[in-house]
């Protein structure tokens, strides 16, 4: 299928794929709603929560996280970012089953955009590593990108909190089923959350159906909402 690079509205690229007219990230900023969706609505919401910091204001444990959808690598990168900043050292598991080329690795400018220190050594590194083997990044930073098909996910109360990025349900529709929820809600520890852009009736419902509570969120720009779920019970509903 025939991908193409494209600039978003904040000025950071995405891929296109015209078969679909569908992309990689917002149309109305690549940046901006990796930013909103996955690190202010989940990061640092998962952050914030008490139970999770010591009197220093330092997270106890590892926090695990897995993206579904690892595609550019972009959310990978700003939480990487975010990991150096508020010294949090975290676990990532990134799944794709489609890794994107090479030559597209080289025409994303999230480096140039981000102008962060060592940014393009660690963006690189991200991309450069072995398929399924964990790799530290940088000292707060594990990664391990798996490549296999989101229904083939079997862990067990093993993440923090999951990123939820996989392509709309307008065009990839059994991905945002309660089969893939019922995957998700088994692969998160007790009190975990999952974020995504998405803020269909549909997905709400079927989150609801397999036991999450599920909060409807300002969404990024281009997005009236998004949708956050946490897991407050250890059993899917069946």
């Amino acid at each position: 299928m025939k991908r193409e690079i494209i600039i978003t509205a904040d000025g950071s690229s995405t891929i296109h794929i015209p078969e679909w007219n569908e992309q990689y990230h917002s149309k109305h900023g690549a940046i901006q709603e990796a930013y909103h969706v996955f690190i202010k609505h989940g990061l640092h919401h998962f952050y914030n929560q008490e139970y999770l910091l010591d009197r220093n204001r330092k997270v106890k444990n590892p926090l695990n996280i897995l993206e579904i959808g690892f595609g550019t690598g972009l959310n990978a990168f700003i939480t990487l970012i975010e990991s150096k900043k508020r010294a949090l050292n975290i676990y990532y598991n990134g799944v794709e089953a489609y890794p994107i080329s090479e030559d597209e690795i080289q025409a994303l400018n999230y480096t140039e955009e981000l102008r962060t220190e060592n940014s393009k050594v660690f963006f690189k590194k991200i991309h450069s590593i072995p398929w399924e083997e964990r790799h530290q990044i940088n000292d707060n930073f594990k990664l391990i990108k798996q490549k296999k098909f989101f229904s083939e996910i079997n862990d067990t109360a093993t993440y923090n909190l999951i990123y939820f990025d996989a392509f709309g349900a307008r065009v990839q529709p059994e991905l945002w089923t309660e089969t893939i929820f019922k995957i998700m809600y088994k692969a998160l520890k007790p009190e975990g959350i999952l974020v995504t852009y998405s803020a269909k009736g549909s997905v709400r419902r079927a989150m609801q159906a397999v036991g999450f509570t599920v909060e409807r969120l300002p969404g990024p720009p281009g997005k009236r909402e998004m949708l956050r779920a946490t897991k407050h019970s250890a059993i899917p509903n069946q």
